[in-house]
């Protein structure tokens, strides 16, 4: 089998030689403004691969499955190579779009995201073959594609989820029909627009397809159709349920809510920052990303200053009962009656800035997030947030933080973080908390390989077990058997 890696400093001759051309044609808009493109086209240009149903969208995907089919691995890893370029000259633009039609997130952030799938993205080098020899001949186990998968993406990282699945479907060997989240379906489209146009760059076929007006209809069909194969669903609990529920073959991408440990052994000057870098990026909608800290006395004073000297503001008491009131609200249990209080959609990934303005609270654009002491039964500690909020437990010993935060977690198994420099007590929660992803003395984002080793994806499945998903997550294993034949030994 042959196949084609693609190195970074590769990766880098080819942006740098991009955006060089870009620069000297002026063809980059400077800004982003939404009355400019809709879900079909931007800037008058017609996207490819966006149907008006999703029947038509089905009808070509399964054309497009029949020409990947034909392809060999490095035709495969040619298109790669081309959205890698085309992802990395246009994520600014992604990003503008992103945060110009969700309202969430920040655009520095967004670029930075963009620059990491076009990067860190496997692709067909992710594919293994084994093989077995004995003396009853030789037997191969091959990597191949399921077929048609069907990918729901989220509003948080719609660009971002969409080209990092369509890369690592198109490596593994499949066509994939996206149903993208409604409230993002216009950066979504651009992106799968531009894998398409990288794909045709190249003399490829369209090899990702989405649809005008994504729906719970239109979803429900691409999830019924027996063409689809595979169902990859990254978003939500209850959509990630439904998924499950198909009676096919899913990967879930669920909940979480990282909880981050900081014991006396920590270089809390770096952990501080840390905290803080990794909360704040993207105004805290990876799902990676630092939700509630549990300190140890002896230092959460010192952690706290150097969270404040590293752009935080430390709310007081009535701050924070504000916050409540502004950022949650009720929801009543038909069944039960009973109320609880969830997320205002509202504040999603929003600036800090801005929610502290809410409460009558004005800082500067130095303020990237906003951190309060509570106790561990506190609404912002045992709620995913997704905003630049972050709540400090303070804790007598590393056991009492381990139980604070395995509670915490909810038993999602997602993502949790830690500050320390003693072995025995990385291991202890590393072991009690057991999640997909744990990372050690830096930022989350560290986590999906942003300065950091490992490599990136956007479709992070706890619920399935697939972990941090690539190529290979989107194959079916194959064995071929030779009996008392090519044995050379």
């Amino acid at each position: 089998m042959s196949q084609t890696t693609v190195s970074e400093s590769t990766i880098s001759a080819i942006v740098a030689q991009v955006l060089s051309e870009i620069t000297a044609a002026g063809s980059k808009p400077a800004a982003v403004n939404a009355s400019s493109y809709d879900a079909t086209s931007y800037f008058g240009r017609k996207y490819i691969g966006i149907y008006d149903n999703m029947e038509e969208a089905l009808v070509a995907a399964k054309t497009s499955y029949k020409a990947i089919r034909e392809m060999s691995v490095e035709r495969r890893e040619q298109i790669i190579t081309e959205i890698r370029k085309l992802c990395y000259a246009e994520a600014e633009i992604m990003a503008k779009i992103g945060v110009e039609e969700t309202g969430m997130g920040r655009v520095e952030h967004k670029l930075l995201k963009h620059q990491l799938v076009a990067q860190k993205t496997p692709g067909t080098e992710d594919l293994q073959t084994a093989a077995k020899t004995g003396d009853g001949g030789l037997t191969l186990v091959e990597m191949a594609p399921f077929g048609i998968i069907g990918s729901i993406t989220p509003s948080t990282n719609p660009s971002e989820t969409a080209i990092c699945n369509t890369i690592g479907m198109l490596a593994g060997g499949n066509a994939v029909v996206f149903n993208p989240h409604p409230n993002a379906i216009k950066t979504t489209n651009y992106a799968i627009d531009l894998c398409n146009r990288a794909s045709k760059a190249v003399g490829g076929p369209e090899i990702a397809i989405s649809v005008k007006k994504p729906t719970l209809e239109s979803a429900d069909i691409m999830t019924h159709d027996p063409a689809v194969r595979m169902l990859v669903c990254t978003g939500g609990p209850g959509v990630v349920k439904a998924m499950l529920s198909s009676g096919k073959k899913a990967i879930g991408a669920g909940a979480g809510n990282p909880p981050v440990i900081v014991d006396d052994t920590a270089d809390i000057a770096k952990a501080g920052k840390d905290i803080i870098d990794g909360c704040s990026f993207d105004n805290n909608l990876p799902c990676i990303a630092e939700k509630e800290v549990f300190a140890f006395e002896s230092i959460a004073e010192e952690l706290i200053y150097y969270m404040t000297q590293n752009g935080a503001y430390l709310a007081s008491p009535e701050e924070v009962d504000k916050l409540v009131e502004t950022v949650l609200v009720k929801q009543e249990n038909e069944k039960t009656g009973e109320t609880k209080l969830v997320i205002n959609k509202k504040w999603v990934g929003r600036d800090a800035k801005k929610i502290l303005h809410a409460i009558g609270t004005e800082v500067d654009d130095s303020i990237r997030c906003i951190v309060c002491e509570t106790d561990k039964d506190h609404p912002f500690v045992q709620t995913e947030l997704m905003m630049p909020i972050l709540p400090v437990v303070r804790v007598c010993c590393i056991e009492q933080a381990i139980e604070y935060a395995v509670e915490a977690e909810h038993g999602n198994r997602h993502t949790a973080h830690m500050h320390s420099k003693n072995i025995d007590n990385l291991t202890a929660f590393a072991k009690a908390i057991e999640t997909t992803i744990f990372v050690k003395n830096a930022p989350s984002y560290a986590g999906i390989g942003y300065g950091a080793e490992g490599h990136c994806t956007f479709t992070i499945a706890g619920p399935t077990g697939e972990g941090l998903t690539s190529a290979r997550s989107f194959t079916r294993l194959r064995r071929c058997v030779t009996a008392d034949s090519f044995r050379i030994v």
